[in-house]
């Protein structure tokens, strides 16, 4: 992990002590900016249990130094219907060190791909009457914000049949169900998860601003809020200055990110440069896989943004930058590219992302952590656009939220006005449509059972509000 190490908040530490004190299933979720990140951070740096973190994706898998759930778990890809799992001795001994499973980005994970993880380790650690052969599950994400890839043609039917929705939550070892496979017993009533959100926002400070985003959140947002989001939106963005670089847009679809980003780079004088990356081992195939362009062109005046935070910080150092931060090209020399970030110029060097697998120590009888590839590139990318997808987890000061023809995914719209520290940094390029604030029915059903402390009731959490009208 990072060597950034914030102090927890008192209801972050409250969860970290719940699962660490206990061997309770416990899903952390909660709103955009409430420091689930962190938690997770501090939780695989100060556990004393035998952890394995992992991720649905090979990025969100870096982005926690974990493993994807299918390398962990050694699963074909596709849907995991009920039946033996193929495990090696190398796997089941992995499987049996494992004290806490913590699983980030959860609500991209499907029902099928759920209950894998749970037959997998009850196959592995030959108890199968126990949800995860007895292994305790910590989750961490937000399923207002991404969701998991709908299944298609058969596996859609075959999900439809048997669970009531793909959702993680509905994962049969939550539910229960009324009767055995034939391999396992899932029992009638399911294990039981501990739902902890967490609740102080760290991203935004203006309680107004704070409504808006969870009015939208919850797809409650009134005729007078979209007045209000659509009025401050309306503005047009600034013309860009050697003071006030231009402002970056948040876009639905790869193309129209990359026209923008090409168009720029385009515009500025000079030969472009390309700094191609090195890769050593397996990182998959792709650059889906890739933490980083594996060709990144860049030339003096291109604006960036950092992908990983600033690792050259000592301990309790300011860092020069973190995930998500803009900075200006100021200079490519040799080995090494200038930025300029705030009106300081700081000198940014390749930086290596590890891909790691979990293995067993029969020695010390403990899980090793081995680097089984290495991706080694400058952790920039071209930044007057970037996809809402990708900017899940950045902060920004100003944005341009491009919904083009409408937010196709439920959470979408949430996703990219969250990312905005003040309502004043919001621009649209389009006012927003009823049609773009989306709430998944079954999200709503789960998350509606969720135990939240008592809190001051505001517009946004009120649910007679109406929907949204333009």
């Amino acid at each position: 992990m990072s060597l950034s190490r914030p102090e927890l908040s008192a209801e972050q530490r409250e969860v970290f002590e719940l699962i660490e004190g206990t061997r309770e299933h416990v899903f952390v979720t909660g709103r955009a900016g409430t420091g689930k990140s962190t938690l997770l951070n501090h939780l695989a740096y100060n556990t004393q249990k035998q952890i394995a973190v992992c991720a649905p994706t090979g990025v969100a898998a870096l982005n926690v130094e974990g493993q994807t759930i299918h390398s962990l778990f050694r699963l074909p890809i596709g849907l995991i219907a009920n039946g033996q799992i193929e495990q090696s001795d190398a796997t089941r001994k992995v499987l049996n060190a494992i004290d806490t499973l913590v699983i980030d980005e959860i609500s991209m994970v499907s029902a099928d791909l759920m209950d894998a993880i749970d037959r997998s380790l009850r196959q592995a650690r030959g108890r199968r009457g126990e949800p995860f052969g007895g292994v305790q599950v910590v989750m961490f994400g937000d399923p207002y914000q991404l969701a998991p890839v709908p299944p298609r043609g058969d596996e859609a039917r075959y999900v439809q049949d048997h669970y009531r929705s793909f959702w993680f939550f509905d994962a049969h070892v939550w539910t229960g169900k009324p009767a055995t496979d034939g391999i396992l017993d899932i029992g009638e009533h399911g294990a039981e998860l501990n739902i902890r959100e967490l609740r102080d926002i760290h991203r935004q400070s203006d309680d107004g601003f704070k409504a808006l985003l969870n009015a939208v959140r919850y797809g409650r947002v009134t005729a007078d809020m979209a007045k209000v989001l659509n009025d401050t939106g309306a503005r047009r963005p600034p013309e860009p200055t050697p003071d006030e670089p231009p402002i970056i847009t948040l876009a639905t679809r790869n193309d129209i990110v990359n026209s923008i980003n090409k168009r720029h780079l385009d515009a500025l004088p000079g030969r472009a440069l390309t700094a191609r990356a090195e890769i050593n081992g397996d990182f998959g195939r792709g650059e889906a896989n890739y933490p980083a362009d594996s060709e990144l062109q860049l030339k003096t005046g291109a604006q960036v943004m950092f992908l990983r935070n600033d690792t050259g910080a000592g301990f309790g150092e300011v860092p020069r930058w973190v995930n998500g931060t803009i900075g200006t090209v100021t200079r490519i020399a040799g080995g090494s590219v200038l930025v300029d970030v705030d009106g300081e110029e700081h000198e940014v060097e390749p930086a290596v992302w590890e891909r790691i697998r979990y293995a067993y120590d029969p020695g010390s009888k403990t899980l090793s952590r081995d680097i089984v590839a290495e991706f080694t590139q400058f952790p920039l990318r071209l930044a007057w656009a970037v996809t809402i997808h990708k900017s899940q987890g950045k902060t920004y000061d100003r944005a341009i939220v491009d919904l083009g023809s409408g937010a196709f995914a439920p959470g979408q719209t949430y996703v990219a006005l969250s990312r905005l520290t003040t309502l004043d940094g919001l621009y649209l390029s389009r006012p927003l449509r009823p049609r773009d604030i989306q709430v998944d029915p079954d999200v709503r059903r789960f998350m509606a059972g969720v135990h939240r402390p008592p809190a001051a009731p505001d517009a946004a959490s009120s649910p007679a509000a109406p929907p949204v009208t333009s």
